[in-house]
């Protein structure tokens, strides 16, 4: 894989060279892209996907370094 470089100027430094964008752009191809419904078996899967979701966002009971001692 060939990578960008690019000539930046460092403080203290002159110019270094810099790596540029490392991964290969694009979006998702073929029928099943962005279909998360269809990729879980039961309703009981797709509850549960949408319960963890919500409780990511919505809930005060959080857990490990996503925990804050005081609320925003």
């Amino acid at each position: 894989m060939d990578y960008k470089i690019v000539k930046k100027d460092a403080p203290g430094r002159g110019k270094v060279d810099i790596l540029a964008e490392t991964y290969e752009a694009g979006e998702p191809k073929g029928e099943d892209a962005g279909r998360w419904r269809q990729k879980l078996g039961s309703r009981d899967e797709i509850l549960k996907y949408l319960k963890n979701g919500e409780r990511y966002w919505y809930s005060d009971d959080w857990f490990g370094s996503e925990k804050r001692k005081k609320p925003a």
